[in-house]
């Protein structure tokens, strides 16, 4: 949360504020990881990947601009909310000026993305439409996916398995079994960071008929949930390891599929913050930690994939 009044802040540290950095790093990890098996493959190709991980950024950074204009405009951001300061509900940033700024990171995005395009193809343009759309749609349009309970689904799909799946496809052109399997666990830490958003907010959620899968699941579901993708992250690598033999000749190497792991302690510290946090700055804690969570086991896992 922003430690000075919002009436303090500059124009720049206003616009900061609402691309929220403390969720940048949920974008870093699914392409890290989508790097890290086009290695191992012998497919890195370096420009590709950079155009993945900028398209990444300003999608995850579209979506919160997004976020912060529509749940303004449809009344689902209250002074009362436990969040970090909103620049929308703030004044800090015009109306006019947020959708401003969200056209011109879109427009940049679409830009890099005909490069993407014409480096994959046709599967590179569905997958890019679809994720410019959904950015948008995910607090805005007629069927809001995050006010109807698809926020987690969506956030699985478009930032975790198409990022992980889509890196590595501009890099190799040709998709593996071992590569959608890879792409679960940034996807399920993605999600597990939305899960502590929608459960911070849930009251307030419930209020104003914000139908997140918290508010349908409950604050006991919610932290479940939580526990679940979690569970589902580091399974995944322990997954690779014991089929290695199937999907490969194995050898010594494969150990540091396990490389993740390494993360663990710091789950099980976010997971019992998740259950026992009795405020808004506890779940705060736990939302950023969780994001750093998901960046640093997406390192780890790329490393141990390349290797």
């Amino acid at each position: 949360m922003t430690t000075v009044a919002p009436s303090q802040l500059t124009r720049r540290q206003a616009w900061w504020l609402a691309i929220r950095p403390r969720t940048l790093p949920a974008a870093v990890g699914p392409v890290l990881v989508g790097v890290g098996l086009a290695v191992g493959d012998g497919a890195f190709k370096l420009l590709p990947a950079l155009a993945a991980l900028v398209s990444a950024l300003l999608l995850q950074i579209a979506s919160n601009l997004a976020n912060d204009y529509y749940d303004f405009v449809k009344g689902y951001d209250q002074p009362d909310r436990k969040g970090p300061t909103r620049v929308a509900l703030s004044g800090l940033i015009s109306l006019r000026e947020l959708r401003l700024g969200l056209g011109l990171v879109l427009l940049v995005t679409a830009a890099i993305g005909l490069y993407l395009i014409y480096v994959g193809g046709w599967p590179i343009l569905l997958v890019g439409v679809a994720a410019i759309i959904a950015s948008v749609a995910y607090s805005g349009g007629p069927f809001p996916l995050s006010v109807n309970g698809l926020g987690d689904l969506f956030v699985f799909i478009f930032f975790g398995l198409a990022a992980v799946v889509g890196t590595y496809y501009v890099q190799a052109l040709a998709v593996t079994p071992l590569v959608w399997l890879a792409s679960l666990p940034p996807g399920f830490l993605i999600t597990a960071i939305l899960v502590v958003n929608n459960l911070r907010d849930i009251e307030t959620d419930a209020r104003v008929g914000k139908r997140t899968l918290a508010v349908r699941l409950g604050a006991t579901g919610a932290r479940k949930e939580y526990t679940l993708l979690l569970a589902g992250a580091y399974a995944v690598p322990l997954a690779l390891l014991i089929t290695a033999p199937v999907l490969g000749t194995w050898s010594p190497a494969d150990l540091l599929v396990l490389l993740p792991w390494l993360t663990l302690p710091d789950a099980m510290r976010l997971r019992r913050i998740v259950y026992t946090a009795a405020d808004g700055p506890a779940m705060n804690q736990a939302l950023a930690g969780t994001a750093r969570l998901s960046l640093w086991f997406g390192v780890l896992f790329a490393l141990g994939l390349a290797v």
